[in-house]
């Protein structure tokens, strides 16, 4: 188990929310999902796991250029 800080948190077109931290120790970041949305069907997608940056990456800047 490392120690992490959070850094914000997205939800997702599907409507899962996701967490994203950095690791203390080695300054990587990393997203796990903290709730699955209702309407979600994505396997990938399961609670407090997390998500390869590739999954990831598309859904954040559509997220971010909608807000």
């Amino acid at each position: 188990m490392s120690v992490v800080k959070l850094l914000g948190y997205t939800t997702l077109p599907c409507g899962c929310l996701t967490g994203r931290y950095r690791e203390v120790a080695t300054n990587r970041e990393v997203v796990y999902v903290e709730e699955k949305g209702s309407a979600c069907q994505q396997p990938s997608h399961r609670r407090n796991h997390t998500l390869a940056p590739a999954r990831v990456m598309p859904a954040t800047i559509a997220v971010a250029k909608a807000s």
